[in-house]
């Protein structure tokens, strides 16, 4: 099953457009299933998943952890999606102060 596992530090006042931006699952290879969990360090920061032109979660505050997301208690998201979508988790963070976000993301391929 392929995986992208990240962990990005956002700056205070910016915006990462993608979390799993550069990852070689980034688009979808194939039609599959997807199961996603995506935590912050600290409060204030929120998140929004898309895949392709669908939107899986609108901005909203993620779960906040010290660790890598734990499965599958921390995995909240799952959904299908086409070949070629491309997985969008794009991460907020308005706070004073710099918030590490850990991603982990699971794909099955149904084909």
């Amino acid at each position: 099953m392929p995986s992208i596992q990240k962990e990005t530090s956002v700056a205070a006042g910016a915006v990462n457009d993608n979390l799993a931006s550069g990852s070689a699952f980034e688009y979808m290879r194939g039609p599959g299933i997807v199961s996603a969990a995506v935590v912050a360090a600290a409060t204030g920061s929120f998140v929004t998943i898309q895949t392709g032109s669908d939107i899986v979660l609108e901005e909203s505050p993620p779960m906040v952890l010290t660790t890598m997301p734990i499965i599958p208690d921390h995995f909240y998201y799952n959904w299908g999606a086409a070949g070629g979508d491309r997985l969008v988790f794009r991460v907020r963070n308005p706070t004073g102060g710099a918030i590490v976000h850990r991603l982990v993301a699971n794909i099955q391929y149904t084909r």
